[in-house]
């Protein structure tokens, strides 16, 4: 599903990833933990094809993404990941729906199929009362929901998730990790998720322990 081979990156002198060897298999809900600095952003931002390593190799669903020019992964990402963020992300002058609808349209350019899609997303994720407002008239819950809509509008290979619920109040946070494990029961969805979060942390299949750019255990 998701392999990452000998992995190292670098920022001038200071090595933030030191030689990452992991496996994430589907269907796996697998969490990233450690204190900050060590690398697990960084980690997250190579196998979501946004930053390139140093060395080693990725695989993701058989595919190597670094040997692609730069519109053939960007494309491949747009199709196989998903990302979710501590702070949403959501454009600001588009509804909750057009949000969702982006990443689809750029992959099929189908704008009726695009909306037919959405609207079945957020009806799932039970905001189809706020799927016209924008973001700035949703609360933090509904905003990290409608990010997760757009992770899964291409149905994804994987979702990376940062920190999502850094942002959320207790009951919204509840909720957001009570949703991770029902996509991945209703839709087979595999999650990678860097969090701090040691309640969401205890809940995933694995947890992944960093220090100083290696894998601990």
């Amino acid at each position: 599903m998701v392999e990452t081979r000998g992995i190292t990156k670098s920022f001038g002198s200071l090595k933030v990833l030191k030689g990452i060897d992991l496996s994430i298999r589907e269907k796996e809900i697998v969490a990233i933990v450690g204190p900050s600095g060590v690398g697990k952003t960084t980690l997250l931002q190579i196998i979501g094809t946004l930053d390139r390593p140093q060395s080693g190799k990725l695989i993701v669903n058989g595919v190597d993404p670094f040997r692609l020019n730069d519109k053939d992964r960007a494309a491949f990402r747009n199709r196989h990941i998903g990302f979710v963020f501590q702070f949403h992300h959501l454009l600001p002058e588009f509804t909750a729906l057009e949000n969702v609808m982006i990443p689809h349209l750029i992959k099929i350019r189908n704008y009726s199929a695009a909306e037919k899609k959405s609207k079945e997303l957020l009806h799932f994720l039970r905001l189809t009362d706020r799927m016209h407002h924008k973001p700035s008239e949703l609360s933090g819950g509904e905003k990290q929901r409608v990010a997760v809509a757009r992770a899964l509008i291409n149905n994804p290979t994987v979702i990376l998730a940062d920190e999502p619920s850094g942002s959320l109040d207790s009951k919204n946070k509840d909720e957001l990790h009570d949703l991770f494990f029902e996509l991945r029961k209703v839709m087979g969805q595999t999650f990678v998720i860097v969090t701090h979060d040691e309640q969401l942390a205890s809940l995933a299949d694995r947890i992944i322990h960093m220090k100083d750019g290696i894998i601990t255990a």
